[in-house]
Formats: C-alpha cells, sequence, structure tokens
C-alpha cells in the first residue's frame, strides 16, 4: 500500500484540516530520512499518543557546515516511505528544499544557552539550522505532540527550549534510544562504517556505560570524564569532541545527579554521537 505525501505546505495542512475536524489529535516525527528501526520506533510510540501520524522527510542543509556530509548523506525515499506504511504512519511530509525555503527566506532560529556547548562548540552552526527547520515544521503541521529521539540528546534539549520560549503548544516527546544487540545506537550515518569499524562502534556505548556506573560509585567527574576519552581511543575513535558528564537539562557541568553522559568522536570518517542517563 503506498503512503499518502504531502510535498507543499497547503497540501500538509489540509490533510492536518480533515484530521481536526474529525476530532483527531495529530502527532508528528520529524527526521532527514535514510530511515530504520529507531525511526520506525518513533513513529509506533507517536501511534500511541495521537490518532494521525505524520513523519517529515527533509535533508536540511542549513544544518550541515561546509564540509559536512550533506551532499553523501544517505537518501532513498521509496525505502523511507514503504517503512513507515509498514508501522502505521499516515502521511508522508516530504517538502523540496525550494518548498522549505523559498527564494527570500532571511530568518533563522537560533536558541541560546543549551545550544552553545558540546555540539554547539564542535559544529557552531549546527542548532541554528536544527532550530529553524523545526520551528517551521512545528508551525506547517502544528501537532499535538511531536517526538525526537534522545540520541540526539542535545539536540531534543534545544527543541524543548525552542518551543518553551516560543509558547508552542506542542507537547516535545522524548523517545528511548534504539540499539543493535551489540548497543550500537542505530543511526543513518553507520551506513558509512567499514566493517571493521562496525565492529568497532559499540565500544563508544560500552564506555559511557562504563562512566556510568563510575559515576554511581562515587568517582569524580574529572576523573571518569578522562576515562572515557582514554577508552574511546583505546577503542580506535579519534577527534574525540567530548567526552562530558552534564546536567541533563542545561547541559551545563554539575558536581551531583542526575547526570547525562555525552559523546562524540570519529571512528574513521564517521562522526558518531551517543548518550546516557545517570539517576
Amino acid at each position: 500500500m503506498s503512503l499518502p505525501t504531502a510535498r507543499t505546505v497547503p497540501d500538509l495542512r489540509a490533510c492536518v484540516a480533515a484530521w481536526r475536524a474529525a476530532g483527531e489529535r495529530v502527532a508528528l516525527v520529524p527526521t532527514m530520512g535514510a530511515l530504520h528501526a529507531g525511526h520506525a520506533s518513533l513513529v509506533t510510540l507517536a501511534r500511541s499518543r495521537a490518532d494521525r501520524v505524520i513523519a517529515s522527510v527533509f535533508v536540511n542543509p542549513k544544518q550541515f557546515a561546509p564540509g559536512e556530509d550533506f551532499d553523501r548523506y544517505p537518501r532513498g525515499e521509496a525505502a523511507d516511505a514503504a517503512l513507515l506504511a509498514g508501522v502505521g504512519c499516515d502521511l508522508l511530509y516530504a517538502p523540496s528544499p525550494e518548498a522549505m525555503y523559498p527564494q527570500g527566506f532571511a530568518t533563522t532560529v537560533s536558541v541560546g544557552g543549551v545550544s552553545s556547548v558540546l555540539e554547539g562548540e564542535a559544529r557552531p552552526t549546527h542548532f541554528d539550522g536544527v532550530a529553524t527547520v523545526v520551528a517551521k515544521l512545528l508551525l506547517q503541521a502544528l501537532p499535538d505532540v511531536a517526538i525526537f529521539g534522545e540520541k540526539d540528546f542535545q539536540q531534543l534539549a534545544v527543541i524543548r527550549a525552542l518551543a518553551r520560549d516560543l509558547d508552542l503548544t506542542c507537547e516535545i516527546v522524548g523517545a528511548p534510544i534504539a540499539r543493535a544487540e551489540d548497543g550500537l545506537a542505530l543511526s543513518s550515518r553507520n551506513a558509512y562504517l567499514t566493517p571493521a569499524e562496525r565492529q568497532a562502534a559499540p565500544a563508544m556505548q560500552r564506555a559511557l556505560v562504563a562512566a556510568a556506573q563510575a559515576l554511581a560509585r562515587g568517582e569524580p567527574v574529572a576523573q571518569v570524564e578522562a576515562q572515557g576519552r582514554a577508552a574511546l581511543q583505546a577503542a580506535g575513535f579519534t577527534a574525540i569532541d567530548y567526552f562530558a558528564v552534564r546536567g541533563p537539562v542545561t547541559l551545563q557541568p554539575t558536581p551531583t545527579a542526575p547526570f547525562r553522559i555525552l559523546t562524540a568522536a570519529r571512528l574513521g570518517t564517521t562522526r558518531l554521537i551517543d548518550n546516557v542517563g545517570v539517576a
């Protein structure tokens, strides 16, 4: 069965208006495509929260800096639509760059504070692109609830701040990280890994789990962070942007629980991120 697809804002809003007229609750699952089981879990969670589910697929050029992987980011709308149809999505929203950013587009949404650390230091323009496209998607679809995966934990924190500060009525829900059997967080960028790199990649999650256990034993934060970076290096990771213990809301350093441990590093040419929480 083919999945209904909207490519313009008027078409999207016409579908949502019909559902609203029927008294139905609407959920949005924003994605950049190259969908996998992790995205399927987001749609499944959305279905439990709403009567209708929209999944957007848009590779957002504004969140890629020059020299990043925008051009080679995996794309495959037919496969994405098939996966979405199989897990009960009601509508695929797949706008073109011209539909999302028409000629003369001149607005950037910037979220201060939580966006300035960690990923914000490693990729200074990234969260402006994320905040801008998510603000547009939320205003275009006007969903009751929007689902975002916790693998991109800082992104989730930025979007929560965005919704709060702009008085958006949409509920922002974080979904648990979907993982392969060996612990690797599912990601579209995992497709870049060579077989040898894929075998080494689960060491990132093992380092995070070991750090969480060390914090639970009362080991000092600085020591835990140093041990985490060393574990990644020993596993073959390079260009470690951060292995950091932070507060789960502001992502600022904190001496006391609860914690979120977040990391980003390269394995070969592929940049991976992951995180775990500590109560």
